[in-house]
């Protein structure tokens, strides 16, 4: 299918391919005092899903970089639609000195905000139920996309999402930041280089979520379109524990939803499920036999999985555990036949201690190198070159996440096909590939 830009938007991307070579030569994050010296027609234009609790903060992090121009924000909340304008326009009033903002627009449908012409890319931090659409919607309509953790909430629509970003040559960033940690990417050197000998086995461990007990049925706000919060999922009624505050920005309660999320299994696990595909190297692979076995809420509003343990089989023979802080560390531990290396945010271990100031040669594997998570999408979206945590490595890693969530809600061993992504001879496991999804809202 042939993409239809308008002549404005055309012109951005041509100018945007006959800068590149200047751009790459620049820092990315510079100084307020000198914002403007990047000139309007040489940004990237932007429009974000989802000013909310991590929408909020991937928000201002885009904000402090000055190739990006956010013009737009969407969200189903009016009233966070709103805080999200003025965040955007007030940062820009305090750091830009050139006077060329036009200002930010809000929409309450995403649908409408991807086909502005002008925007060049879309940046989706929505529940997690709510990730694949958006982020399908931007592609088919020509737009790059940064799209947070975890990539989808089924493994189909991953496929779905990956495929299209292929065909219709986008380039996706997904929320994976710990691929743009320096710590991350040398523990993973260390074990793809051999240092800690042939690698056996992996720990992977995080933090769980309390329950909750049962809550009111509560009106619905007026600034909330709650029928479109819902979206696919199944129909609700409406409490303010299950969708999010409404006087702050913390911790909303569909993170502990199943309807809306797998829980600290996708939460956490696919940030450090993605780094452990990356040290063994399996970004386009996946574990073919997974058994995994979990506490569940037996009442009470909030039901994702409590104290669990999954392990996993991957086709190199390598194992791996993934369990709560209780039975592993907070990190991947990678562990070889002649030492190990933990790896945390903010710290890394290993045995032997030598290999921490062990250099990795120019003839070795050194995997891909970046500093700035969201610099390296705008840095793409120039280039066309493929970021540091790409569509089909995020739909690997997440779907690692997604097999273990149905081995512990059949709790039984399962076995996966990671080529075709199948279930052999296993129809009750395969009806988890792809739920139902609530008119009109489907993929």
């Amino acid at each position: 299918m042939k993409e239809t830009k308008t002549s404005a938007a055309q012109g951005r991307r041509d100018f945007l391919k006959a800068t590149a070579a200047a751009t790459l030569a620049a820092p990315w994050i510079v100084p307020a005092s000198v914002f403007g010296a990047t000139a309007p027609s040489n940004r990237i234009a932007i429009g974000h899903v989802g000013p909310g609790r991590m929408g909020r903060g991937d928000l201002v992090d885009l904000l402090g970089h000055p190739s990006a121009d956010v013009l737009a924000v969407c969200d189903v909340d009016s009233k966070r639609a709103r805080e999200g304008k003025e965040l955007v326009e007030r940062i820009y009033s305090e750091r830009r000195h050139d006077k060329t903002y036009s200002g930010c627009k809000t929409y309450d449908d995403y649908r409408e905000m991807v086909q502005r012409p002008e925007l060049d890319a879309i940046m989706v931090t929505t529940p997690d139920h709510w990730h694949a659409m958006p982020a399908v919607a931007a592609v088919c309509a020509g737009k790059d996309v940064f799209l947070q953790k975890p990539l989808t909430y089924y493994i189909h629509e991953g496929r779905i999402l990956s495929d299209g970003v292929h065909r219709y040559g986008r380039i996706l960033q997904v929320g994976s930041q710990q691929r743009s940690d320096s710590r991350f990417r040398f523990a993973c050197e260390l074990v793809r280089n051999g240092r800690i000998g042939n690698l056996k086995h992996i720990k992977v461990g995080f933090g769980l979520d309390p329950g909750t007990t049962p809550q009111p049925v509560m009106p619905v706000p007026k600034n909330l379109n709650y029928d479109f919060w819902l979206g696919p999922a199944r129909w609700s009624p409406y409490t303010e524990h299950r969708v999010h505050p409404q006087n702050n920005f913390g911790r909303p309660g569909w993170l502990r939803i199943r309807d809306y999320s797998a829980g600290m299994i996708t939460g956490w696990g696919s940030h450090h499920m993605d780094i452990a595909h990356w040290g063994m190297g399996m970004m386009h692979s996946g574990p073919i036999e997974i058994e995994g076995h979990a506490q569940f809420p037996d009442d009470g509003l909030w039901d994702v999985h409590g104290p669990f343990s999954i392990d996993y089989l991957y086709p190199n023979g390598v194992t791996l555990n993934c369990s709560g802080n209780e039975v592993n560390p907070q990190g991947v531990t990678f562990q070889g036949d002649e030492g190990w290396v933990y790896v945390r945010r903010g710290a890394i271990d290993a045995h032997p201690k030598s290999l921490l100031t062990s250099k990795i040669g120019p003839n070795e594997i050194h995997l891909y190198e970046s500093h700035d998570h969201k610099g390296n999408w705008l840095e793409c979206i120039r280039t066309r070159r493929e970021p540091v945590a790409p569509v089909e490595n995020g739909h690997r890693s997440n779907t690692s996440c997604l097999l273990g969530q149905i081995s512990m809600l059949l709790d039984r061993k399962i076995k996966w096909d990671p080529k075709t992504e199948t279930f052999p001879d296993d129809p009750e496991a395969t009806r988890y590939l792809m739920g139902a999804q609530r008119a009109p809202y489907t993929i």
